[in-house]
């Protein structure tokens, strides 16, 4: 157990090391705590054996560990209240009834990436959860065909595809193979399908196959790739922690890497906090994630940044924009 005293110091280490990313030395706990430095270098001293801080070898200041990081989280931290102007354009969004929930989730997460600097990801679990229903064209005119994709739980895309020199009676043909065969598939599972399944098929009756298929696959492959958004991707390189560039390289193809990014799924209806080695994703980074869900949809929103990332704002940020998405 902690004392107060050993609490207070703890606090005032974490927030001093968010907010400066200097390790913080007795000198200025002693100001702020009106007490001697001896007494606070003690205190940290013992700090430091529990696994709480950790010295630089740069400096005789102390710093959060991940060990302190979670106690900090768990047991002193206090939610720090959004400003009106945060509100404001938080609101903008969530009351402009023109938009579909994907773009308000990814307008809202592009304001908080700004806010907080940090990365917004957000995975919706739609394209598994919808099977595709049927799949029908609308002629547009001799080179561009709309295709409509529909799912047994209501979800509608459309995707223009240009298909020079293939006749109508190919493509219809083409659809027709595709409503047959894959039906009851689980959108994100219907590109492999094709490729394995269907495409055999197809060259076996439609002529010019090849462009048929590579036009359906990309339609499906898009509709599928919509349920990762990664925003504020470069966002990691306003941090001192990532100066390194085989860091950031290391960071950036895990933002990239999609069975990475699915990994961050989370079926838990709190805000969760995974510091370091606690992450699937990175030891050097902090991530924070909810699960959402609404009528038609549930999804994963994330924020990930340094282990020194402002905990207490963006822990409300993400309730916030949670409870407005479920209201």
């Amino acid at each position: 157990m902690l004392t107060k005293r050993q609490e207070e110091i703890l606090k005032l280490i974490v927030l001093e090391y968010i907010k400066l990313a200097k390790p913080v030395g007795s000198k200025l706990l002693s100001v702020k705590m009106k007490c001697s430095s001896a007494t606070i270098r003690n205190e940290m001293m013992e700090l430091e054996e529990m696994g709480l801080l950790e010295k630089t070898h740069t400096s005789s200041g102390r710093i959060p560990s991940e060990q302190g990081y979670r106690y900090y989280v768990d047991n002193l931290m206090q939610l720090k209240e959004l400003n009106g102007e945060e509100v404001f354009k938080l609101q903008t969004v969530f009351n402009n009834t023109q938009l579909e929930l994907s773009d308000v989730l990814s307008k809202s997460l592009e304001l908080v990436s700004d806010m907080t600097s940090y990365t917004s990801i957000m995975l919706d679990t739609k394209s598994h959860d919808n099977k595709l229903k049927e799949i029908s064209i609308v002629p547009v005119d001799k080179e561009l065909v709309v295709v409509i994709v529909v799912t047994d739980q209501g979800y509608v895309e459309h995707k223009n595809i240009e298909l020079k020199e293939v006749s109508l009676e190919e493509v219809k043909k083409t659809v027709k193979l595709i409503n047959d065969l894959i039906v009851g598939t689980p959108i994100d599972e219907i590109s492999a399908k094709l490729e394995f399944e269907i495409k055999p098929v197809i060259g076996k009756y439609v002529r010019q196959h090849e462009i048929l298929y590579n036009a359906f696959y990309d339609v499906f492959t898009d509709i599928s790739s919509k349920n990762i958004n990664v925003v504020g991707k470069n966002n990691i390189l306003k941090h001192q922690e990532f100066s390194n560039v085989s860091k950031v390289k290391d960071i950036f193809d895990k933002l990239e890497d999609r069975t990475m990014l699915e990994n961050i799924k989370e079926s838990d209806n709190n805000i969760n906090i995974y510091i370091g080695h606690e992450n699937k994703m990175d030891p050097d980074v902090t991530v924070i994630k909810t699960n959402y869900k609404t009528n038609k949809d549930e999804g994963t929103i994330a924020i990930i940044g340094p282990k020194r990332m402002e905990y207490d704002k963006v822990v409300n940020l993400l309730d916030y924009i949670k409870k407005q998405i479920e209201r």
